[in-house]
């Protein structure tokens, strides 16, 4: 009868909202009790992971600050990696400080080579978009403030962007970019071009830092407009294969050609524009080659960002998960900072973010 008084009103909620409400209060019982975990020793320990799998992580990780007991409880391997194969594909972005490792995907309960079983809880917690931003949103003591940064005068930055989402969507990522005044202004058109496979736009982020992109394509338009039609077979004209007898007769090695290599030296980073839509066919062997050429350290500084824009056309249209797309083009090998940032080209969501992120590498940061 107490407990039904102390629930009261609480029936009329949401299920997920009156489950929250029922187990705190729960929770609040067990600490005033001895021992703790009196008010659940006549719910087995499964039947407990399984309500709390109605909850979401973050509820989780109050509960655990309730009691000692909890506090162990909630975490639980079996519950963490469900919450970690259940989100994972909603993430809408991941990066070389948060990818999960590829084996705690791939098994089942795995455990590492001393026995300790994987901490899913952390993992979790890591990878997760929603946790990262609220650790970036932390002040950073040590570094300038925005005011004493506002007074530095930053040269233009300016990217490499190249991939096979520049040219295998139905939609003009670049285009959409250019047309797209109310996100990114142009503010200027190269008028040099490499060959007819590269051009320079400029662009206004935020309505104060100034940005280049270097667009460089693997045909001319001519050759990707009849390859889309399926009436001529293209070559590639920005990478040049090697073959290389100390590789594998599996693994793939280019070098760009010298008028790009002359750019890469010149960019402060690179946008490799992935093409994410599950229903197409991809050779991410083959991608990982291109990217290790377009950023060889012989190229230019060694640890310059990279930024994977992984693309659909629009929403809708079934993406491979970011974390996957990690995982697949083989990115977590790479020394040098990266994310990978889902974005769709037909309402550039997610591009802004996916910019943010590198201009902050390369110092520009008062946004």
């Amino acid at each position: 009868m107490k407990l039904h008084r102390m629930f009261r009103g609480h029936w009329k909620q949401p299920t997920r909202q009156r489950l929250t409400v029922i187990v705190f209060k729960l929770a609040a019982c067990c600490e005033s009790l001895t021992p703790p975990k009196s008010c659940w020793s006549w719910i087995e320990v499964d039947m407990q992971l399984y309500i709390m799998s109605f909850l979401s992580p973050r509820d989780i990780c109050q509960l655990g600050r309730t009691s000692h007991y909890w506090h162990e409880l909630v975490r639980d391997p079996v519950l963490w990696r469900y919450f970690l194969l259940r989100d994972l594909p909603t993430w809408t972005s991941v990066d070389w400080n948060s990818l999960p490792r590829a084996e705690l995907l791939k098994t089942s309960i795995s455990e590492l080579a001393d026995g300790t079983p994987n901490d899913y809880m952390a993992e979790y917690l890591r990878g997760c978009p929603q946790s990262r931003s609220l650790k970036s949103s932390l002040p950073r003591y040590g570094t300038m403030t925005s005011f004493f940064q506002s007074l530095i005068t930053h040269a233009e930055p300016r990217f490499a962007m190249f991939g096979p989402g520049l040219e295998e969507m139905d939609d003009s990522l670049v285009t959409r970019m250019m047309n797209s005044p109310g996100l990114l202004p142009v503010t200027g058109i190269s008028q040099r071009q490499i060959d007819g496979i590269g051009s320079g736009v400029s662009f206004l982020f935020n309505n104060q830092h100034k940005f280049n992109i270097l667009a460089l394509y693997s045909t001319t338009s001519k050759e990707r407009e009849q390859a889309r039609t399926g009436r001529s077979n293209t070559v590639n004209k920005i990478f040049l294969h090697e073959s290389d007898t100390r590789e594998t007769q599996h693994a793939l090695q280019y070098r760009v050609i010298p008028q790009v290599q002359e750019a890469c030296r010149a960019v402060d980073g690179f946008i490799y524009v992935a093409n994410a839509e599950a229903h197409r066919k991809h050779n991410r062997q083959d991608e990982y080659a291109h990217i290790l050429a377009m950023t060889d350290p012989n190229l230019g500084t060694p640890n310059r960002p990279l930024l994977v824009l992984s693309c659909i056309t629009r929403a809708g249209v079934k993406r491979v998960p970011c974390v996957y797309m990690a995982h697949e083009l083989c990115i977590n090998l790479l020394n040098r900072p990266w994310v990978v940032q889902d974005t769709e080209v037909e309402t550039l969501f997610g591009l802004l973010d996916g910019m943010e992120w590198i201009l902050g590498q390369v110092g520009i940061k008062n946004f």
